[in-house]
């Protein structure tokens, strides 16, 4: 039997790099089944993603951790190592729209979502049957301008106890204060419409409608303090032409979101996607 492993890092681009990481797994009996990496030479650096088995069972993850400290340490990485067959906890967010939900449950239930979902959050309880019907817990946690720091802190207790890994804000209607976000810097996916910040504000569909747009597309990408600005994970665009009313475009909008969203989920719990700065390289 195997074990999978994959390593990731981001090191000072300098000569011998890879060549340490493989001399690594050759000493300790580990055989590579996918290497990619990305040299950056703006920034110098080099950002690398390996998955490797080993059939040595006296080999354990806490071990390659603790061996491979040494490499990292003299090339300053930045590096994870993880176990690839334990999967990613996931927390999902939503508040009235399903269809991103919807999608996630359906690939978690069928085997294509590279995790487990393991809790559902809302500001609203309309989900709760689709929470019920795939077996999954979920907590109302309702929100005002009174209680949002009550409520932000009851997620982080819930993100404790369910052992979450990623959370994920399925169009999740509330924005995150800049301390929770923060204190999920890396570990957070939101998705929303690619018009930004051409159509901002209410009814974007309708205004681009009005300017007669030929592509409708969404952006998943990793939640910071800058509302819709943080580093890009995946971008779905699907065109479109003077046909489709605004809310036809809204329903091939949401196409793209729930296609965007599930390739990001997956990508971050396969450990594909790493940060570079105030962007992302996706090793896919």
């Amino acid at each position: 039997m195997t074990t999978p492993f994959v390593l990731t890092l981001s090191s000072a681009e300098r000569p011998g790099i890879v060549n340490a990481v493989t001399s690594f797994l050759v000493q300790h009996s580990c055989d590579i089944t996918e290497h990619q990496q990305f040299d950056d030479p703006d920034r110098g650096r080099v950002l690398l993603r390996t998955e490797f088995v080993t059939t040595d069972e006296t080999i354990t993850l806490a071990g390659l951790q603790k061996a491979f400290t040494a490499v990292a340490d003299g090339y300053g990485m930045r590096w994870q190592l993880r176990d690839a067959s334990v999967k990613s906890r996931v927390l999902v967010m939503v508040s009235k729209f399903g269809h991103c939900l919807a999608d996630l449950l359906y690939r978690w239930q069928s085997g294509t979502l590279d995790a487990d979902i393991a809790l559902i959050v809302s500001n609203h309880a309309d989900l709760q049957p689709m929470a019920d019907a795939a077996g999954v817990d979920f907590v109302h946690i309702p929100i005002t301008a009174q209680t949002k720091a009550h409520a932000e802190s009851r997620l982080l207790e819930l993100v404790d106890e369910y052992e979450i890994d990623l959370v994920v804000m399925a169009r999740y209607m509330q924005i995150l204060s800049d301390d929770l976000c923060k204190n999920l810097d890396g570990r957070a996916i939101n998705i929303h419409h690619s018009f930004l910040p051409s159509f901002a504000g209410a009814k974007p569909y309708h205004q681009a409608y009005q300017r007669g747009v030929k592509h409708v597309g969404a952006t998943a990408h990793y939640v910071t303090a800058d509302l819709d600005e943080g580093p890009i994970i995946e971008q779905e665009v699907i065109r479109v032409d003077h046909r489709l009313s605004p809310d036809r475009l809204a329903l091939v909008g949401r196409d793209a979101e729930r296609l965007a969203l599930a390739r990001a989920v997956n990508w971050h719990c396969q450990n594909r996607v790493l940060l570079h700065g105030n962007r992302t390289v996706v090793f896919n």
